[in-house]
């Protein structure tokens, strides 16, 4: 089995997990359209494609998730029509919850998720009319797990659960389906790109993320995932552990937290 001949959207295409899968996809003659804020690291994507000639690029800024009742008309414009959307924009923190400011928090739930809520919302009459679609959503291990340093971050991506989890119940009679794909450590920039308790830029590469999965590896996971209908898929190493030690043994996973907050892992 194969996923082409697709309309996909993709946000946070611009490097990382979204520049992966739009490599991956872009082999099966599907059409993409590129979204991120960096229209000239979308064209190197673009370029780097199999078939740059079914690749289309639309900024957008997520934080300003007000404006994207606007943006998705657009989208759909561009090829007439949109198979999937691909919720993968986003931003990590590293900073302590008392040290982070309230608007801060703001930008975490804005970013991550209201800005993916925006375009789903605006894409599901597309869909409905349809009786065809998927969305496919990027959380995190974080997603399940909150860890030290991660509040905010964690918080809109259990948030986003909440959401998908709610609207694969109300979407299935619409034949639009609803794929979460949980990734630990994965070999990418986020930790560099990651807000500080002041708005600031980490500006650090993560031991942990060097050493994680390569997003190439990921995309091809993903891809797999959507053709089998999946409704949630963890990927990473051995953070994986954790979904499965939070559910079943809490307590040793408070203690092993501790630990670790204890020896700072968590600044990496």
């Amino acid at each position: 089995m194969s996923l082409e001949n697709k309309t996909i959207w993709i946000t946070g295409a611009s490097s990382g997990i979204g520049k992966a899968l739009a490599i991956e996809l872009s082999k099966a003659n599907n059409k993409i359209i590129l979204s991120s804020r960096n229209e000239a690291n979308l064209q190197t994507v673009k370029e780097v494609c199999s078939h740059p000639e079914n690749i289309k690029i639309l900024t957008l800024d997520l934080e300003d998730y007000l404006s994207l009742k606007t943006v998705v008309p657009e989208a759909i414009s561009l090829f007439g029509n949109i198979d999937m959307l691909i919720n993968n924009g986003g931003i990590s923190q590293r900073a302590l919850a008392i040290d982070t400011e309230i608007a801060i928090d703001k930008r975490f739930m804005d970013i991550n998720y209201m800005g993916a809520i925006a375009l789903t919302k605006g894409l599901l009459p597309h869909f409905t009319a349809n009786k065809s679609g998927h969305f496919v959503t990027i959380t995190s291990v974080s997603g399940k797990v909150g860890v030290p340093k991660r509040s905010a971050y964690a918080a809109s991506k259990h948030a986003l659960h909440g959401f998908f989890d709610s609207l694969r119940g109300e979407v299935w009679e619409h034949n639009i389906k609803v794929t979460i794909i949980c990734p630990g450590y994965i070999k990418t920039d986020i930790s560099v790109n990651a807000m500080t308790a002041s708005g600031e830029k980490f500006k650090k590469m993560s031991k942990f993320q060097a050493a994680g999965m390569n997003t190439e590896i990921l995309a091809k996971k993903v891809i797999r995932d959507v053709l089998k209908g999946k409704r949630e898929s963890n990927y990473g190493g051995k953070e994986i552990i954790a979904i499965y030690l939070n559910k079943f043994f809490p307590r040793f996973l408070d203690k092993k937290l501790r630990n670790m907050q204890k020896k700072n892992t968590f600044e990496s």
